[in-house]
C-alpha cells in the first residue's frame, strides 16, 4: 500500500510508541507528525509539521492522509485550569478531526479513557465523553476510539496522581480478574499496538475499544 498517516502527539506515553509502529509498517510511505517543537528523529518517510495546535487551520493543506492517529492528552494539573485541559483534551482533537476529514482522511483513531460519557458528573470523563460525541458528526469512514485504563511507563512529565494509581493497583492485582480485569493498569505500548493492528485491519464505522479489549489485541498477537 501507500498510504500516508498523521499523528498528533508523537512524543507522549503512547504517541511516541504509535509512531514507531507506523514508521516501521510498509503500508505508509509518509508519516506526517505534528509537533510543537522539532522532532529529534530523522526518516525518510517523516514529514515534521511544528506548529501550534491553536493554528493549526494555517496548515492544513499539509495535513492530507488516510490514516490520523490522535495521542493528545494532559491533565488539570499539568495544563494549568480546566479551561487548558478542555483546549487539549477536547478542542485540539476534534479540530484536528475536522481539517484532517476535510483532506480527505477516511480513518480517524482516537486515546481517550475508561469511563468516558458526555453525561458524568466527572469533569475529566465528560470532556473525553464529549469529545467521543463530536467525532460521530463528523463522518469519517472509520472512527476507533482507545479507552485504556490507568496507564503505565516512562513520561517526560512526573504525575502523582498515576504513581499513587499505579501502587494501589499493584495491590489490588490479584483481585483484577472477570468483570474488575478491565482495570487493570496498561501500558502505553500495549495501546499503540493496538492502535496500529485496528487501523490496517480496515475496520468501518464508529467502534469503541476497552482497555480489555486492548490488551487482549496485543496479547494475541505476541502469543
Amino acid at each position: 500500500m501507500n498510504k500516508t498517516a498523521i499523528i498528533a502527539g508523537a512524543t507522549g506515553l503512547i504517541g511516541k510508541f504509535c509512531l514507531s509502529y507506523l514508521l516501521m509498517d510498509k503500508n505508509y510511505s509518509k508519516v506526517i507528525v505534528i509537533t510543537r517543537t522539532p522532532l529529534p528523529i530523522k526518516d525518510p518517510k517523516l514529514e515534521n509539521i511544528v506548529c501550534d495546535f491553536d493554528q493549526l487551520a494555517q496548515h492544513a493543506s499539509q495535513l492530507k492522509g488516510d490514516d490520523v492517529y490522535c495521542c493528545l492528552g494532559t491533565t488539570i494539573a499539568i495544563a494549568g485550569s480546566q479551561e487548558n485541559f478542555k483546549k487539549v483534551d477536547l478542542d485540539y482533537p476534534i479540530n484536528l478531526a475536522k481539517i484532517t476529514k476535510q483532506q480527505g482522511a477516511k480513518q480517524f483513531l482516537v486515546v481517550s479513557a475508561m469511563g468516558a460519557n458526555a453525561s458524568s458528573s466527572i469533569f475529566y470523563n465528560r470532556v473525553k465523553g464529549e469529545m467521543q460525541e463530536q467525532l460521530k458528526s463528523i463522518g469519517f469512514n472509520t472512527t476507533l476510539i482507545f479507552q485504556p485504563s490507568l496507564l503505565t511507563g516512562l513520561r517526560k512529565e512526573f504525575r502523582m496522581g498515576e504513581r499513587i494509581a499505579q501502587v494501589m493497583t499493584k495491590i489490588l492485582r490479584p483481585l483484577m480478574f472477570g468483570p474488575m480485569k478491565k482495570y487493570k493498569p496498561i501500558e502505553g505500548m500495549v495501546v499503540a499496538f493496538a492502535m496500529h493492528h485496528k487501523a490496517i485491519q480496515e475496520l468501518s464505522g464508529y467502534k469503541i475499544f476497552e482497555s480489555n479489549d486492548i490488551q487482549s489485541t496485543f496479547d494475541l498477537r505476541t502469543k
